[in-house]
């Protein structure tokens, strides 16, 4: 089964090696024609704030949002709590996968109370993980 098809994914993991890794396995599976990379869920939640107030936010806006749960000042949950405060059109546009080297039930259970968390992952981002990214 060939993976979707996205416009645009944003990636969110405080560790730059990882966001390259997971850059380019989405490269390679050429399932995105634009990877934004954001290494704070700070700057990732000003930035659609910002995108929000866009004319063309629902172009520009990620389609995937790929969160790590463990960052320092804002992790994956706290963005998470930040991002229900967002639009309808901005919630509605962007699906969030949990992408996390996390292997604690009580954060896969957590992740589970957030309506547009649509997949929980573990690192490292394969192949056969974007295959079935179907959200």
């Amino acid at each position: 089964m060939a993976a979707k098809k996205y416009r645009t994914v944003m990636l969110i993991d405080d560790n730059e090696i990882d966001n390259l890794i997971n850059q380019k396995m989405i490269e390679a599976a050429a399932i995105a024609e634009n990877i934004y990379t954001h290494t704070g869920a700070k700057s990732a939640i000003e930035f659609l704030r910002n995108m929000e107030k866009l004319e063309v936010a629902s172009e520009v806006l990620p389609d995937v949002i790929f969160l790590d749960i463990d960052m320092p000042l804002m992790d994956g949950f706290q963005f998470l709590d930040e991002f229900e405060k967002l639009s309808n059109t901005t919630k509605k546009s962007c699906k969030i996968v949990m992408l996390t080297s996390s292997i604690n039930p009580q954060d896969f259970d957590r992740s589970k109370k957030y309506t547009n968390v649509k997949l929980y992952l573990n690192k490292p981002l394969s192949q056969d993980s974007i295959q079935k990214i179907n959200v």
